[in-house]
């Protein structure tokens, strides 16, 4: 009986798609796959370094093309965008349970890593249309347009599209404070950015020094008009919660204030 084997990867999405690879062709029993810097558990399993090589994950993910459908191809790029722990180990099982009947396994609820895989995407998908619906931006000094997230997920990657095409004719940034890095539409491309901010980005002083005065003027004006047009005794506390849940109140003017 072969060894239990743990894969290590850079964390990228081809690194993931390389990892596939190797067990396939290795004939490796695999029973974790980790990004750097996660703590082994399993101290018998061996660990196998693992390098992105771009042809590798192109034909693995080609290969996977012939079978999955575009839902079950979403699926699997969403679940990898959610970070969670050990996730990376049900993406495999995915794709082995794929190639192994050579059809879409999108529906196959009896197996546990594609309810998972399934599951995982819809929280992913969730968070990706309340971050298109709840980012706000602010003008900065340099008359670029500003928006830091803190989403659960990595859904970065999958706003892109939304934002450059609703925002064409502005620059702005939308900055991931939790990930460490950002996109930045400069009326030509969208890129990926990486900025080292203040540690207290939300703090007057440091909006007074990053964004216009004419943005800080506006941002009141329209908290005195949110707090003058809200009739009290209609407040529906728990519809309002549901419909916008907290944690996204930091995102938007009238529940985050600029004087802290």
């Amino acid at each position: 009986m072969k060894p239990s084997t743990c894969l290590i990867y850079d964390g990228t999405f081809h690194g993931l798609l390389t990892c596939v690879y190797t067990a396939f062709e290795e004939k490796l029993v695999v029973n974790n796959i980790l990004p750097p810097g996660t703590p082994q558990t399993d101290m018998f399993a061996d660990n196998i370094e693992v390098f992105t090589n771009e042809a590798k994950a192109k034909r693995v993910w080609q290969g996977f093309q012939k079978y999955a459908t575009p839902r079950g191809q979403n699926a699997i790029y969403y679940a990898y965008l959610s970070e969670l722990p050990k996730i990376e180990l049900d993406i495999l099982r995915y794709f082995q349970h794929t190639f192994k009947f050579k059809t879409s396994v999108d529906g196959d609820f009896a197996n546990n890593h594609i309810i998972k895989i399934a599951q995982t995407a819809k929280k992913v998908g969730r968070e990706k249309h309340r971050m298109e619906a709840f980012v706000r931006f602010q003008l900065t000094k340099d008359n670029i347009y500003f928006s830091n997230i803190e989403p659960d997920f990595n859904v970065l990657p999958i706003i892109e599209k939304h934002f450059t095409s609703r925002y064409s004719d502005q620059q702005w940034i939308i900055y991931d404070l939790k990930r460490k890095f950002g996109l930045y539409y400069d009326l030509q491309e969208t890129r990926v950015i990486h900025i080292d901010f203040s540690q207290n980005l939300s703090s007057l002083e440091e909006k007074e020094h990053l964004f216009d005065a004419s943005e800080i003027e506006f941002q009141q004006l329209w908290k005195k008009y949110f707090e003058a047009t809200t009739i009290k005794s209609r407040i529906n506390t728990r519809l309002h919660h549901q419909h916008v849940p907290k944690r996204y109140w930091k995102y938007l003017s009238e529940k985050n204030p600029l004087h802290n």
